[in-house]
């Protein structure tokens, strides 16, 4: 009961307030229409969403163009990563538009991917990798199934702002195990894979 009561006088006030607050406005009115007025605005109120974007430094090239390769065939090069924010993001990688060879090329070209900074797409010279490798001694077969950023590698933590990484990959045809005539089928062999960069906001 005592609740009852309490609720119906919370809302009888609710409802009587307006109509005193326009009483009292009327009456101001009347007494001071001659009286000088002023306004103040918060103005241009606006909402807007974040922005992400990613570039690199490679001008559009291929990190790797390796024709001719005997088993033990190696090379190394460096790709800086420019994040550019205005929100917090996460950095992945993960592989696109893989070329597999009827032979199995892929399963014989062993990946490292090292992250860092340092170095550019001319040269890794300087560059300084900072923890363990995203991947190690990985064949493109494999990492053809890390397509797509859910299941990419890494995890670069990106601040609001400008910032870059340098990722350091190295491939080894590795032959290792293999007997002559396995080998000799993989002659004229080619394949290939894109790996791609992605920021999303978090």
């Amino acid at each position: 009961m005592r609740i009852s009561a309490l609720m119906s006088r919370r809302t009888a006030v609710a409802l009587t307030t307006p109509v005193a607050v326009l009483g009292a406005a009327a009456m101001v009115w009347h007494a001071s229409y001659a009286a000088f007025s002023g306004t103040t605005r918060s103005s241009g109120n606006s909402w807007s969403t974040g922005s992400v974007a990613l570039s690199d430094d490679d001008a559009g090239s291929a990190r790797f163009q390796a024709t001719n390769m005997t088993p033990g065939s190696t090379d190394t090069k460096c790709i800086k990563v420019t994040a550019n924010a205005s929100v917090p993001g996460i950095v992945k990688g993960y592989a696109v538009n893989p070329v597999p060879s009827a032979a199995g090329l892929e399963d014989h070209v062993m990946v490292t991917v090292a992250e860092g900074n340092g170095g550019t797409f001319a040269s890794c010279t300087g560059f300084t990798p900072s923890g363990q490798n995203l991947v190690t001694n990985m064949p493109l077969s494999t990492l053809a199934t890390f397509h797509d950023y859910a299941g990419g590698m890494g995890g670069w933590a990106v601040t609001a702002g400008t910032q870059t990484r340098t990722y350091q990959v190295t491939w080894k045809f590795d032959a290792t195990g293999m007997t002559q005539s396995q080998l000799d089928a993989l002659q004229g062999a080619q394949t290939g894979i894109d790996i791609q960069w992605e920021l999303q906001s978090s």
